[in-house]
């Protein structure tokens, strides 16, 4: 039910230019005087910028979801995923280490961490080729407080929120640090039903299809990690991680009336298109990690092995219904039952090196290794009424995957002014995914072997104290998910449904990036990314045996670039009771890709294409109110827009939300209250039309405005120093899962 249709996924992907690190102490380079904003900084370094929170009183009561959410150059539109700008992800690091959750299970991390813990956000645009990650992620690494006693401390978060159904959740974080020894530990539970309301249109000159209806998707989660830090000696220390995540997702529907319509003979068809599901995953993930100080610059080995365990199990019903125009149903045409389970094992290993030297110079060395299997056993029965005959399709797809990878970095200070780092990441995959019972030779055995070498170049100048410019060249490979790759089909209606696609391939990623920062409040960011063989949704549309049906197939659609520029400031005026977060930005895109075949079944439907350009505008801002002297009533108004824009399906109409925020600190005690999407605005509408006179549009309520209530309550001593996070081995292929 989840990948029913990817609009939201792609969405989330085209709106991220509007949403706006390991090596933190890798390369001592002098920037630009720090200004101060109300005891908050933001500063840009030679590869990231900084936003430093420490002592803000907007942390207070806050979870690191919502502060990264206010920090330049981030945030989100739908509450789940974060965005960097001009970027589709955002991977986040704590401390300079990867984080141990899938995406579910960061989202629940991030909402339940207490922002007071966090001492400043770096952001990296552009990352080195010491960190793994694909295509065009950009990392958001979250710096802890260090502090210094001993002792138990911890907090308790009570949240409740109103859109169209009740959601409610509830988490406990502890912390606890004993000499040598640190615990930290975390469980979070919340329920919530998404709900969307779609209207579907597809046709052309011959005919046309309507359906409307709702999809309704209630989740229960439950999650929460361990970490488990031990100091061997004053250089060597020894963690262990464990994350844990399920979620259940009982009783999920999607209920459609579909018009059909003949335009030759002028003839009119009802029916009705009634889905179940039920599905339940959980996500296990073990990391071991040994880190060893050699010497008293800072450099250090760092060591870790990880083993993920990934679990989904889903089966659907879809019936399909003669009805009447009044949606009174008539008879039963078509019943399908489908099972599509996903099972994931993956091993990890990663091995790094720094090496720091007295003349400002830092050499980085490092190696990783992942070994991923993967078992979609999937059933697909079809009984026709119409005709009483029935269908059995089942289908075991595996899926075998490894990854070698080594990187290489040199970092130099030239001068105080000027620096540059130079870097070349090696990566070598072996795959093959193995179809027991496909009917088509070409799916029964699939071997891929590739490899890539992938540079890296970035410098950095201060002019002087005021001024500073920095350019970056960086390439990805961007690898499909798994579940993308297996060759199944989710339906939305009988002819209307998504096509996974075992022959997608990797895309390749290259992009370059000017910046131009002023007094530490001001910057301008001009970026320029081309995508090889981009890895997307495409909608085929035709008559195929009689019948017009639109299949939306993952696959390989031809290369895109995109150009874009960007203004920001974060200032603070009235003596820092107003701080301001503003960007406003222009973006190019140019598109260039066609297809007129389903890889999957050889089908040859009329050629879709998409070879336009579209220029849009956005704007975000985010603003905080201290509304009385002694810093416990604060106001927040946030707002973005984002202009017409074309993308893959066609063209995505203009949104924009406008939010706010009304918190109150009472000694130990936070309360908040959050009014999300105030007007109603974020409504998703694509339209798309073809030379050959197809058409394709969807339109989809997503149901964003709501009110949330959140109570926070922190106990126990406040000065306990951080456990130490610990690297993950995993962190790229749990980003796949799903």
């Amino acid at each position: 039910m989840k990948k029913i249709i990817m609009i939201s996924s792609l969405l989330s992907g085209v709106i991220a230019f509007a949403q706006g690190t390991q090596k933190t102490d890798t390369l001592k380079v002098q920037s630009i005087k720090e200004v101060t904003l109300t005891k908050k900084v933001f500063k840009k370094l030679s590869d990231r910028f900084v936003y430093d929170i420490s002592a803000s009183p907007i942390a207070k009561g806050n979870t690191a979801f919502g502060l990264l959410k206010e920090t330049p150059l981030v945030s989100s539109t739908d509450d789940k995923t974060l965005k960097i700008a001009g970027k589709s992800n955002a991977v986040i690091y704590i401390n300079g280490r990867p984080t141990q959750m899938d995406a579910d299970g960061l989202e629940q991390f991030l909402k339940n961490m207490p922002a007071e813990n966090i001492q400043r956000i770096e952001v990296i645009t552009m990352p080195g080729s010491e960190f793994k990650v694909e295509s065009t992620d950009g990392i958001i690494n979250i710096i802890l407080k260090k502090k210094t006693t001993d002792g138990l401390n911890g907090n308790l978060r009570f949240v409740n929120e109103q859109n169209y159904f009740n959601a409610t959740g509830a988490g406990v974080s502890l912390n606890y640090r004993k000499e040598k020894l640190g615990i930290s530990g975390n469980v979070n539970t919340n329920e919530n039903i998404e709900y969307k309301y779609y209207i579907l249109n597809n046709g052309n000159k011959d005919a046309e299809n309507r359906s409307v209806g709702s999809m309704s998707d209630p989740n229960k989660n439950l999650g929460g990690y361990l970490n488990i830090d031990y100091q061997l000696n004053d250089k060597s220390s020894l963690a262990l991680t464990y994350n844990s995540r399920a979620n259940r997702s009982y009783d999920s529907t999607i209920d459609l009336f579909n018009t059909t319509t003949s335009l030759l003979t002028d003839q009119t068809q009802y029916s009705l298109t009634k889905s179940s599901e039920n599905a339940r995953s959980y996500n296990n993930s073990v990391n071991l990690n040994y880190e060893l100080k050699t010497d008293s610059l800072g450099s250090k080995l760092n060591l870790n092995a990880a083993g993920l365990l990934f679990r989904r199990f889903q089966t659907s019903t879809n019936f399909t219904y003669g009805s009447d125009i009044n949606q009174n149903q008539i008879s039963q045409s078509l019943k399908i039952m489908q099972v599509q389970p996903q099972i994931i094992n993956n091993f990890s290993a990663t091995a790094d090196y720094v090496q720091k030297f007295k003349k400002d110079l830092t050499i980085a060395v490092g190696g990783n290794f992942n070994k991923t299997s993967t078992d979609n056993d999937t059933q697909y029965n079809a009984f026709d009424f119409r005709t009483q005959t029935s269908e059995s399709k089942p289908n075991r797809f595996l899926y075998d995957e490894n990854i070698y990878g080594a990187y290489l970095t040199i970092e130099k200070s030239f001068s105080p002014k000027f620096s540059g780092k130079i870097g070349a990441r090696y990566e070598l995959t072996q795959s093959e995914g193995n179809s027991d019972n496909a009917e088509d030779e070409r799916l029964r055995s699939i071997k891929r072997n590739y490899n890539q070498l992938l540079p890296y170049l970035s410098v950095n100048y201060a002019i002087n104290k005021d001024n500073n410019i920095s350019y970056a060249f960086s390439s990805r490979i961007k690898r499909p998910n798994f579940w993308e790759l297996n060759p199944v089909k989710t339906l939305l209606t009988e002819f209307n449904y998504t096509q996974n696609n075992p022959f997608v391939k990797a895309s390749s990623v290259y992009k370059q990036e000017f910046t131009y920062m002023y007094k530490n409040s001001y910057f301008l960011i001009l970026n320029h990314a081309f995508v090889k063989d981009n890895i997307t949704e495409v909608p085929l549309q035709g008559v195929i045996n009689g019948v017009n049906q639109v299949r939306y197939i993952r696959t390989n659609f031809g290369n895109n670039q995109e150009y874009s520029a960007m203004l920001g400031m974060q200032k603070s005026f009235f003596k820092g009771y107003l701080s301001t977060n503003f960007n406003a930005g222009i973006q190019h895109n140019r598109n260039n890709g066609s297809l007129n075949q389903d890889p999957i079944t050889g089908d040859i439907f009329p050629l879709y294409e998409n070879q336009r350009n579209s220029t849009s505008f956005t704007v975000q801002t985010n603003n905080n109110i201290q509304l009385d002297k002694k810093k416990t009533w604060f106001l927040g108004i946030n707002y973005f827009y984002i202009d017409k824009q074309t993308v893959e399906l066609g063209e995505l109409d203009k949104i924009m939300s406008l939010d706010f925020t009304v918190k109150k600190v009472w000694n130990n005690w936070t309360f908040s209250v959050d009014l999300d999407d105030v007007l109603n605005t974020q409504l998703i509408s694509v339209t798309d039309y073809q030379k050959n006179g197809n058409y394709n549009n969807i339109s989809q309520d997503r149901y964003t405005r709501s009110v949330k209530l959140t109570m926070v309550y922190n106990f126990g001593n406040q000065k306990v120093k951080k456990v130490r996070d610990i690297d993950s081995a995993d962190k790229d292929i749990k980003n796949r899962t799903r």
